[in-house]
């Protein structure tokens, strides 16, 4: 079991942890709510891309 834990500490971030829980609970939420808006824009620019580009595709026919 140890060799399960050890295998999962090599991929964490602890300075990121740390910074983290620097932060109140209000400028965490904050945080993640900014991650969550640049998120869908980039769900919303990949969907104009791929829509151009289906249109430039289909036009092309």
């Amino acid at each position: 079991m140890d060799e399960v834990i050890e295998a999962y500490k090599r991929d964490l971030d602890r300075a990121g942890i740390r910074e983290s829980l620097k932060l109140t609970p209000e400028q965490r939420l904050e945080r993640l709510m900014a991650l969550q808006r640049f998120a869908e824009e980039l769900r919303r620019a990949g969907a104009r891309a791929r829509a151009k580009a289906a249109a430039e595709r289909d036009g092309a026919d």
